[in-house]
């Protein structure tokens, strides 16, 4: 399949997708919508097998699997070239990878290899990723397409202990503003989905407790991770005179309004 040709369920030119972190959790879920959506997707993460199983949940979907490290910026540009070269574009740019880092650690303890670890994948990959998304999306004919940076609720409101994951996620809604703003003239959307407590691995030890704010350790709802890739995929659907700057999904009893 390339760009040109017509999406299954539109009648459309083929819609195409980059989604990071695509070998587990909300990147598999959002790369699984997609595909069902008759989306082309080239699947990047860290290891090839989970990348397989992802792109298997989906047999007669069109996808590339490509091994990548967004930290590193080799990785990353030949993530985009694969993606151009088999499919022809860009339309859309999920910038999904992301790690919590060490929990519960105290700001005093927290070694710099883990501070640097955490800006390395949530910040610096989110920049390389979209920089290279950009490049694409100004240059191809016709020229545009929409970036959807994951966010978090810790954007706005932080966990305890969570220094380097919180500053990160602060810091990655400063660059949607700026990438959605220089994005203008060249028909580049950009947005940022903030997630709560979506169930995947990431999430699992929050139904057996988590570190409040007052020092107790409780258990806090989940939400499927589904309803998570479906709004991520209703905002990828729009036209590109529409943009969701922000949007928060939400496990809706989790302790977030008035958290702390």
């Amino acid at each position: 399949m390339n760009a040109m040709q017509t999406n299954r369920q539109t009648g459309d030119r083929a819609r195409i997708a980059v989604v990071t972190g695509a070998g587990s959790g909300i990147g598999r879920a959002v790369a699984v919508e997609l595909l069902r959506a008759g989306w082309s997707v080239a699947l990047a993460g860290r290891r090839p097998e989970t990348l397989e199983e992802t792109s298997a949940l989906v047999p007669e979907g069109a996808s590339i699997a490509v091994r990548t490290d967004v930290s590193r910026p080799e990785d990353v540009a030949a993530l985009f070239a694969a993606a151009t070269d088999r499919f022809g574009r860009v339309d859309l740019l999920f910038n999904n990878a992301g790690t919590f880092g060490p929990g519960g650690v105290p700001v005093e303890e927290l070694p710099y290899d883990a501070w640097r670890h955490v800006v390395d994948t949530n910040l610096n990959g989110a920049f390389l990723c979209a920089q290279a998304a950009y490049r694409q999306m100004k240059e191809q004919d016709p020229q545009g397409g929409r970036i959807i940076n994951n966010g978090s609720i810790s954007a706005h409101t932080p966990r305890p202990r969570s220094v380097a994951y919180t500053a990160t996620k602060h810091a990655l809604t400063g660059l949607t503003k700026a990438l959605s703003l220089d994005g203008r003239p060249y028909n580049i959307a950009v947005g940022q989905i903030d997630i709560g407590n979506a169930a995947t691995d990431m999430t699992a030890r929050m139904q057996t407790g988590a570190l409040q704010a007052n020092g107790s350790v409780a258990p806090e709802p989940v939400m499927d991770v589904a309803d998570v890739a479906r709004t991520v995929r209703h905002m990828a659907e729009l036209p590109l005179e529409a943009n969701v700057q922000f949007a928060t999904v939400l496990a809706t009893a989790m302790p977030y309004v008035g958290r702390g």
